[in-house]
């Protein structure tokens, strides 16, 4: 466990083989960087991917948000790097001024367009962030810009209501997770997007596909393919794993967090409440 962790763990060190995380979003209010900073310490493993979006580079240059807690978490990862730990990152389109850099070394970190992994009982898996089948950005990049935008507000309303709804006794209630559910198109995007990326993966000789982008943690088949979502640090707080035999798994860190809170006696606290009270102490 990592020494400058003020809070002891409820639970012992998660020892794996790999770790996926995406879409951290470090740069902006919504990112979660302290449950990520807890992840981080808790989290011990041989490779650990960086499946794209993990610095905002278009929130920052809208407006500069960047507290302590974000730059912890760029020194975290360089630390891992240091300590033996492999680190790839995969550029998303957030981030994409790191695809200038692909095959460079920064502090231990590999940047790679794409590649393969084998996991320990033989499936190659196809690593990319996913924006390449996106037909928005793709063909429509302002709208993406747009939208991006409109995401960035519905976290704001989203921070203050559940803000409220915390003072209520009330539960975390996510607005964006809500409306991808329910508007018809969204569901429809998703779907494709899916769909869209499970055949490349099966056109590349793999036999699965591990990807981020639209914020919709996910594993199951499809069409022969396993396909695997690692989720978002900005809400949903979900990395797929690798087990020593093979065994791949979806963990919803937020869940651990909760009964962290439970284990030490206190109520349990949502982490994207308490990332909006830190991003409007900080605002």
């Amino acid at each position: 466990m990592d020494s400058s962790n003020n809070t002891a763990s409820a639970f012992p060190s998660l020892n794996l083989r790999t770790v996926w995380i995406s879409d951290l979003h470090l740069g902006t209010p919504g990112c979660q960087a302290e449950a990520l900073l807890d992840f981080l310490r808790d989290v011990e493993c041989e490779t650990l991917y960086l499946v794209g979006d993990i610095i905002d580079g278009w929130q920052l240059r809208r407006s500069w948000y960047w507290p302590q807690t974000h730059n912890d978490v760029v020194q975290k990862l360089l630390r891992k790097a240091r300590k033996g730990t492999r680190v790839i990152f995969v550029p998303g389109n957030h981030d994409e001024f790191a695809r200038k850099y692909l095959t460079l070394n920064f502090g231990g970190v590999e940047v790679m367009e794409d590649c393969m992994h084998v996991t320990a009982d033989g499936r190659q898996l196809w690593i990319t962030h996913g924006d390449l089948f996106d037909g928005v950005i793709q063909c429509a990049k302002w709208l993406a810009y747009v939208g991006d935008a409109a995401y960035e507000f519905t976290l704001k309303v989203n921070r203050h209501f559940n803000s409220l709804r915390a003072r209520l006794g009330l539960p975390y209630w996510s607005l964006s997770r809500y409306l991808k559910q329910k508007v018809k198109r969204a569901v429809s995007y998703v779907g494709d997007f899916e769909v869209a990326v499970a055949r490349e993966a099966r056109r590349r000789g793999a036999q699965g596909v591990v990807c981020g982008h639209i914020h919709h943690a996910e594993m199951r088949e499809i069409e022969g393919v396993l396909y695997c979502n690692d989720g978002d640090w900005v809400e949903s707080l979900t990395a797929l794993v690798e087990h020593a035999d093979g065994r791949l798994e979806m963990l919803d860190y937020s869940a651990r967090l909760q009964t962290q809170h439970r284990l030490a006696g206190r109520e349990p606290v949502p982490a994207a409440v308490l990332a909006a009270e830190e991003a409007e102490a900080t605002a």
